[in-house]
């Protein structure tokens, strides 16, 4: 198989969350001489993409995310052994905080975020719904984190977003994490408003974000 028949099967076993697939296109990887990161941005990373725009576009629901997240561990799993030291390093690019805002119970978007980030090499701390907001804060202190990902999908709940941003700068912390806000009725006139660093309108443009964040975080700027 040519290398671009190799990249095409991995995609293909994450869009159709084939397990066996993705383990045979991953060894086909090792012994083709594809290098680990190559195989997972050429052809694993680019079928997660895809399972994100159909989940966006309500092509594909939350089950299809899952079973793509579990095809993507499997042929990771293969790939990881023939890791590099300095490959290894690169698997977990950042850590993230995410959660739906207080007051607000809906979390099948972010949850679909919070998969698509770890897919993407995010190190991801689920809080889950309705979370107070010093408890992004207190996480994001215990772990170390890189960005607080905040999630709302009602108008009644959107105002904590801002207040959560608030608390970030009363407490001395806000320089030190970048924060995402997204949600149905999230627009990025709003992330603009409140002082939010970042804004994604759906999973795939929230790891692109994600990814834009940490490299200006890298290049030591901050946040007002």
């Amino acid at each position: 198989m040519s290398k671009s028949e190799i990249y095409e099967s991995l995609s293909k076993a994450i869009i159709d969350g084939d397990i066996e697939l993705a383990k045979k296109a991953a060894e086909d990887a090792v012994n083709a001489g594809i290098t680990p990161t190559d195989a997972i941005e050429n052809g694993l990373m680019k079928g997660m993409k895809i399972i994100g725009e159909k989940f966006s576009r309500l092509e594909m629901f939350l089950p299809n995310v899952l079973v793509a997240a579990d095809a993507m561990e499997a042929a990771i799993a293969v790939l990881k052994p023939r890791m590099m030291p300095e490959e290894l390093s690169k698997i977990k690019i950042g850590k993230v905080v995410i959660g739906t805002i207080q007051g607000d119970i809906h979390d099948i978007g972010k949850s679909i975020v919070s998969i698509m980030l770890s897919a993407s090499g995010f190190e991801v701390f689920d809080l889950g719904k309705d979370v107070p907001l010093f408890n992004f804060v207190k996480k994001a202190d215990e772990i170390n984190a890189d960005i607080i990902a905040v999630s709302a999908l009602m108008t009644t709940t959107m105002e904590y977003m801002r207040d959560l941003i608030l608390l970030m700068k009363e407490t001395g912390v806000r320089q030190k994490y970048k924060v995402m806000v997204g949600g149905a009725p999230v627009l990025p006139e709003w992330a603009e408003e409140i002082g939010a660093d970042g804004y994604g309108k759906d999973a795939s443009e929230a790891v692109g974000v994600a990814k834009r964040l940490l490299r200006h975080k890298s290049c030591g700027r901050s946040h007002d």
